[in-house]
């Protein structure tokens, strides 16, 4: 009981839980991030089925996550992966 007590109390002592939050908001970050990157204008997952897939991109259409100083029709949204 005294060894599961030690390892308890290392793992969960009040000085690592914010390494525990920081660790768990970076991994989700990530994750979001690049799950936005691989849907965005720049990444072809059809390229079999459509030779030219820049042809989909209108003008007019926000493809950046940040725009400053410019106004946009629509954003980019892709209906098919």
């Amino acid at each position: 009981m005294s060894r599961f007590r030690a390892i308890m109390k290392n793992w969960y002592s009040p000085e690592v839980l914010p390494i525990y939050v920081i660790t768990g908001l970076a991994v989700c970050g990530s994750t979001w991030y690049l799950t936005y990157l691989a849907r965005g204008p720049s990444v072809v997952w059809d390229r079999k089925n459509n030779p030219t897939p820049w042809n989909n991109v209108e003008p007019g259409t926000q493809t950046k996550l940040m725009s400053v100083n410019q106004e946009f029709d629509k954003k980019y949204k892709r209906d098919r992966l």
